[in-house]
């Protein structure tokens, strides 16, 4: 019948119900807020709405959901004493399920709906959308690294070892080669000097050394 005699209010649900409170000089506060506290509790399931929990988003890597108010009716307190001293235009307004004094326009506002879940998801896709372009660009940036690397250069061909001691051909670190006998390709410095120090055998006296074939 409400649909028929007024026009669409722009928001989920139905028509807000206002309960003006007058506790008179007779009610203290305490009694007020029980009463408050009281028809709230018992009007629990018209105005607090169904959760949808599964509206967590592609990709979300946390669960969150939204408050659907299509069929609640908002329920909104406050006492005459309000309305006497601040007027309709301030925050003298309790939106069940707010928790505060807010003005109009605020109470009537459904801050975990589905647009506030959109929202929020919009916001979660943006992050990740940002996040993917720049492991995308940091990518391209270490494949672009690796392209300016010359290749190694190769390794260099492994010299044998000498033929008499089994130690590097080119002798130990720090070998003084100036004193030692010219390369044979076959022994290390040190070995070519023992070989050359050796005593000559008779016929090497008689007829001289003979240079070894390599």
């Amino acid at each position: 019948m409400w649909r028929t005699q007024y026009p669409s209010t722009g928001r989920e649900g139905h028509p807000p119900v206002v309960v003006v409170f007058n506790p008179g000089l007779r009610t203290g506060l305490q009694a007020l807020k029980n009463r408050m506290n009281t028809v709230m509790e018992l009007t629990r399931l018209v105005w607090s709405g169904s959760y949808h929990g599964d509206g967590g988003g592609y990709g979300a890597e946390e669960r969150d959901g939204y408050y659907g108010y299509a069929d609640a009716i908002p329920l909104l307190f406050t006492t005459l004493d309000r309305l006497h001293t601040s007027g309709p235009r301030t925050a003298v307004w309790w939106w069940c399920g707010h928790g505060q004094w807010e003005t109009l326009p605020d109470a009537l506002t459904n801050p975990a709906d589905h647009d506030a879940w959109y929202a929020r998801d919009e916001q979660r896709r943006h992050h990740r959308e940002e996040a993917e372009q720049r492991r995308q660009q940091e990518w391209a940036a270490e494949r672009e690294r690796w392209a300016q690397e010359p290749d190694p250069a190769p390794e260099p061909a492994p010299v044998p070892p000498c033929e008499r001691c089994g130690l590097p051909i080119m002798g130990p670190l720090g070998y003084d080669l100036e004193f030692a006998p010219p390369e044979d390709g076959r022994h290390c410095p040190s070995c070519r000097t023992d070989l050359r120090q050796q005593y000559p055998t008779l016929r090497q006296a008689v007829f001289g050394r003979r240079p070894r074939s390599k």
